[in-house]
């Protein structure tokens, strides 16, 4: 089982920037990390995916974007301290949302939610104009 925890979201002006971390209870060594947002009167919808293409092969980590997001955010995953994260820059007010972490019980990536097998409870984001 595998409990996850975002946290640093909050209030940003326009063309800022934000980390949002996601803490993992257990070993998502194994695990492809997502991260999707849902804003309101919105579906939920993916932003980005860190994992690997195959698990027989293990080729190297790959990351996927939303285009909306691309060129101004990253995923990255720190196996050492059970951690993803996500690098937002040049905020703009379409990019509020609550933002949910989540993983795969599997290391392949992936960008929809039904991939997915645990989700954290979701940070808000607000950026303002």
């Amino acid at each position: 089982q595998v409990q996850l925890v975002e946290s640093g979201g909050g209030l940003v002006q326009a063309g800022g920037s934000l980390r949002l971390s996601c803490a993992a209870s257990g070993r998502t060594f194994s695990s492809a990390m997502g991260w999707f947002r849902q804003a309101p009167g919105r579906e939920r919808e993916f932003v980005a995916a860190i994992g690997r293409t195959s698990v027989i092969t293990w080729k190297d980590v790959i990351t996927d974007y939303a285009d909306s997001v691309k060129n101004r955010c990253t995923i990255t995953k720190d196996n050492g301290k059970n951690t993803a994260y996500l690098q937002m820059n040049s905020l703009n007010p379409e990019d509020t949302a609550v933002y949910y972490c989540a993983a795969r019980a599997t290391i392949v990536i992936g960008r929809t939610s039904g991939q997915y097998d645990y989700w954290g409870q979701g940070t808000q984001v607000t950026v303002s104009s």
